[in-house]
């Protein structure tokens, strides 16, 4: 059965991200003080293999980027909510995009937020525990 609250202290984050330098820079600065636990992977297919090989509630957020081949952001998205729809899932991209208006074209993401890149670390945990104390 899913459980939709983590009992994970400091919350396991996993980032999705097929650039490397983006992933450790996410990872060290989430990482610092203890903040985050994070499991970085380059593409979608090995982060879905994470999930499928770990309980539902092994992760309390995912952090993926929109632009990647082969799987993007939104595909990963998609997948991931098939298999645990409590998944709090948060996108990343250098593009502006406005939520409202990303509902409207794209209605069947349930999107919490966008983070856009460049991404202050300090904003980044601020939204991240946001997020995850806020149950959306």
């Amino acid at each position: 059965m899913k459980r939709p609250n983590s009992t994970n202290i400091p919350p396991r984050v996993m980032v999705v991200d097929d650039e490397r330098d983006i992933l450790s820079i996410l990872k060290r600065g989430l990482e610092s003080k203890n903040r985050f636990q994070v499991d970085t992977f380059m593409d979608a297919e090995s982060a879905l293999e994470s999930l499928k090989e770990n309980s539902d509630d092994y992760y309390d957020l995912v952090l993926t980027d929109i632009r990647m081949p082969k799987i993007n952001g939104f595909e990963l998205y998609r997948r991931i909510k098939e298999s645990n729809p409590h998944m709090k899932i948060v996108f990343i991209t250098a593009f502006e995009i406005n939520k409202d208006e990303f509902s409207k074209v794209i209605p069947s993401v349930d999107v919490i937020d966008f983070i856009s890149k460049p991404v202050s670390m300090s904003t980044l945990i601020t939204k991240l525990n946001s997020i995850l104390n806020n149950n959306h």
